[in-house]
């Protein structure tokens, strides 16, 4: 007999599409036997895909955030794939409030994929300071010039062809298919994880849940709609299904939820314990000659903010390395600043001298424009030091 759920008539289950779709994503063993049972037993949490659909898309036509340059409204026509190609790398590790100024320059000043392909790398770089996680700003002109060159200025229309290019990962393939080309591609970022995790009520912590989550978060999709599916999925985590508070009231999947009917959705996703995040030391050495600029050096390609400008620094480790300031000169404390890297959090002793070497001279403002953030907050804390003191 078919199951009847608390809120009345049958419960529809996976119909044979759903499981067909189970089946090709070859979703066995504990993960299928975890859909199954939420699809048959949890009598106040039906998992009927089609009314998921259907809710989720009626609430994006409602509520989705039309006002994001990058994006379509809902049923409108797909985007324009550089836009929102470089939308989706920018918003990587990046929140929208801060993504969204240095997207409408880059447009400003790079149009097009072509315009971008043709930009020196210093230019981009400079331009990419403060959105952190800088090899994306070397596999974006990367991607740029392979477009350009390769394909006619004009991005592929498949995800396949899209994760061919450089610097194009699964996620980003997935989203700019689904997006711009609207074809029907698994988008899975932190708010999908987080949605899925409480539609589901998923017991397995991140990250080891991530493959689990992806195939949930695949069950769901169809050719219905697929750009305007994947927005509103993100959409709703970021504004509705939110981290610590989420607002279960507006929500318009709570009939489906397996964490609201528990009670207490905001304990998912879970997470494994994170291990304390390593402390690395360094000097940051900030040069001024008599006309107030300040002595920058062009960083190596490789490693960490490869091909950035940057102060003169040391090696970062240890409290107690060697320090060898870029000349010889009367260098004075100016204080340190901190700085949190994905991996490691950094202490800089920043010191401060006038004097002249073979770097590259640049007006105080020009530089602080186009630094990454961690050695803008110390070439702040050695102006403050030098406007508090005198030019030392």
């Amino acid at each position: 007999q078919r199951a009847t759920g608390r809120r009345g008539g049958p419960r529809q289950g996976p119909g044979p599409s759903a499981r067909e779709d189970l089946a090709h994503l070859a979703v066995s063993g504990q993960i299928a036997a975890h859909f199954a049972c939420i699809a048959r037993w949890m009598t106040s949490v039906p998992c009927d895909i089609r009314a998921i659909r259907a809710a989720l898309l009626g609430w994006y036509d409602a509520h989705g955030r039309r006002s994001l340059p990058w994006r379509a409204g809902p049923g409108e026509a797909a985007r324009d794939p550089y836009r929102v190609w470089l939308s989706e790398v920018m918003l990587q590790q990046t929140t929208v409030p801060h993504a969204t100024p240095y997207f409408l320059t880059f447009l400003t000043r790079w149009p097009t994929v072509g315009a971008l392909a043709a930009a020196p790398d210093a230019e981009v770089m400079a331009a990419w300071a403060g959105l952190g996680y800088y090899a994306r700003a070397r596999n974006l002109l990367a991607c740029a010039r392979a477009v350009s060159a390769n394909h006619g200025g004009v991005f592929p229309d498949s995800e396949a062809g899209l994760l061919a290019l450089p610097g194009v990962g699964a996620y980003t393939a997935a989203a700019v298919a689904a997006i711009a080309f609207d074809r029907p591609a698994n988008v899975v970022d932190g708010n999908v994880e987080r949605v899925m995790a409480r539609l589901f009520a998923l017991e397995s912590p991140l990250p080891a849940a991530k493959p689990e989550l992806k195939r949930l978060a695949a069950s769901l999709i169809a050719d219905d709609r697929p750009g305007d599916w994947a927005q509103a999925l993100m959409d709703l985590g970021a504004t509705v299904c939110r981290p610590r508070t989420p607002l279960c009231d507006r929500c318009p999947l709570t009939a489906q939820c397996a964490a609201f009917t528990g009670g207490r959705p905001e304990r998912y996703p879970l997470r494994t314990a994170k291990a304390e995040r390593p402390r690395r030391f360094g000097t940051a050495f900030v040069l001024f000659d008599d006309r107030g600029r300040v002595g920058l050096e062009q960083r190596p390609a490789k490693g960490l903010l490869g091909g950035m400008l940057g102060l003169p620094t040391t090696d970062w480790g240890l409290p107690d390395m060697a320090v060898a300031p870029p000349i010889a000169t009367d260098w004075q404390a100016a204080g340190t600043v901190t700085h949190v890297f994905t991996h490691f959090a950094l202490t800089l002793e920043v010191s401060i001298a006038t004097g002249e070497g073979d770097l590259l001279w640049t007006p105080v403002e020009d530089a602080r424009a186009g630094l990454p953030t961690v050695f803008r907050k110390a070439l702040d804390r050695a102006v403050e030091r030098r406007k508090g003191v005198g030019t030392p």
